[in-house]
């Protein structure tokens, strides 16, 4: 496949990313293409690549039923979705950096004396880092990964909807998950569009930017 075919495919792909609300409840996506799309959303950055993100897969009619008053006014999507995406962000990140910077030195992506280098470097300054700056940068990184994997899953033929009104203070409990350290992002619903999404209106550039 040539660059320009692959530039057009890609353009593709952003233009006609909508924000799909009504899903065909026939469609699943199976667990081994859920996991493709989101091994190619983790591609995404993140500060130090420090891949904060967490993910809740929210595919199963129970786990559906528990989600659905925490997001009742987003009813659709969690009920004819084929699943819903929970993006926490992890304020104890730093306790994946050994096994990440570890990894990069078996794949050859760095030498073990610069990852000695950067972990005795960085480690301290975020352990010292105020909670909410850790909360910042793992809401920044976190959007990243979503944005992508909205794209991605584009890309696979998938509709999304990103969701952010729900219950916040609720759902990371709901799911086992620690409140303490996990912060939530948003939801993000996956399926076939039984509906289009419709297409919005986009400021002009030159509202939106200055040059200087």
């Amino acid at each position: 496949m040539s660059s320009v075919q692959k530039v057009q495919d890609f353009m593709e792909v952003i233009k006609s990313r909508r924000s799909v609300r009504y899903y065909d409840p026939s469609v699943k996506i199976s667990r081994e293409e859920m996991t493709q799309m989101l091994e190619e959303s983790v591609l995404a950055p993140s500060s130090v690549n420090m891949q904060p993100w967490r993910f809740v897969v929210i595919e199963s009619e129970e786990a559906k039923a528990k989600l659905l008053p925490l997001a009742k006014f987003n009813g659709h999507q969690v009920e004819t979705s084929s699943a819903v995406v929970a993006v926490f962000g992890d304020l104890k990140f730093t306790d994946f950096a050994e096994e990440i910077f570890g990894k990069a030195v078996e794949l050859g992506y760095m030498p073990q004396d610069v990852k000695e280098q950067q972990l005795a470097a960085y480690l301290p300054l975020f352990d010292a880092m105020p909670v909410e700056m850790k909360r910042d940068s793992v809401l920044i990184d976190a959007g990243l990964v979503s944005m992508q994997f909205m794209l991605v899953a584009r890309a696979h033929g998938y509709d999304t909807n990103p969701i952010g009104g729900y219950e916040k203070d609720k759902v990371a409990e709901a799911f086992g998950i620690d409140p303490e350290r996990h912060v939530p992002v948003m939801l993000i619903s996956i399926g076939k569009a039984a509906k289009p999404g419709h297409s919005s209106a986009r400021l002009d550039i030159a509202r939106t930017t200055e040059w200087r």
